[in-house]
C-alpha cells in the first residue's frame, strides 16, 4: 500500500471524528496527533493516531465515508458497542479473512442494524480479530447457519500490517 497524501487533521475534523467514534462504537480516543493518509490503489483512507493506524474510513451503500476503528485500533480502544463474538473454532477463519456465519457467533450487541459496521472479537479474551460490515440485525446474528457478516479487513491483511 502506496501513501498517496499525508497531513494532519485539523481541530474541527479531530473533533467530528472522535464524535462519531463515540456515537457509533462508545469509544473515547486519548491521542496527541490525528494524521490522515490517503492511500493509492484502495477505497481506504486511514487515520494515524499517535502514529498508529487506528480509524479506517469505509464506504457506505450510500458512497458516504465512514469512520471505523481498525483492528489495531480496535484492540487499543476497545469498542463498547457494535460488537460480535465469536466462538474459538471461528478464530482461525475470522483471522484468516472469512465472513462470519451464525453458528460461530457467541453473542452480538443488540444495537446493530443491517448494514452497519462491526468489530469482530474472540470470547475468551475479547481481542477484535476483524472488521465487517453486519448482514442482518444483532438480535438475529445467533442461529445455526447462514452468513450474518461481510469481512472488510482482519488480522495481517495489509490494512493490519501498514506502517509508515
Amino acid at each position: 500500500m502506496q501513501v498517496k497524501s499525508r497531513h494532519h487533521l485539523r481541530a474541527d475534523a479531530v473533533d467530528e471524528l472522535e464524535s462519531a467514534l463515540e456515537a457509533k462504537l462508545g469509544v473515547t480516543m486519548d491521542a496527541d496527533t490525528h494524521e490522515k493518509v490517503e492511500l493509492e490503489g484502495t477505497d481506504y483512507d486511514l487515520v494515524l493516531v499517535d502514529g498508529e493506524p487506528a480509524v479506517v474510513y469505509i464506504e457506505d451503500e450510500h458512497g458516504e465515508q465512514e469512520p471505523f476503528l481498525t483492528v489495531r485500533g480496535a484492540n487499543e480502544y476497545p469498542p463498547e458497542r457494535n460488537v460480535v463474538t465469536v466462538d474459538a473454532g471461528a478464530i482461525s477463519f475470522v483471522s484468516d479473512g472469512a465472513d462470519v456465519m451464525r453458528p460461530g457467533i457467541t453473542e452480538a450487541d443488540s444495537s446493530i442494524a443491517a448494514g452497519d459496521l462491526v468489530a469482530i472479537a474472540e470470547e475468551n479474551h475479547g481481542k477484535v480479530l476483524a472488521v465487517g460490515r453486519a448482514r442482518t440485525d444483532g438480535d438475529d446474528m445467533v442461529g445455526d447457519e447462514g452468513k450474518v457478516v461481510d469481512s472488510i479487513h482482519h488480522v495481517g491483511d495489509d490494512l493490519y500490517e501498514f506502517s509508515v
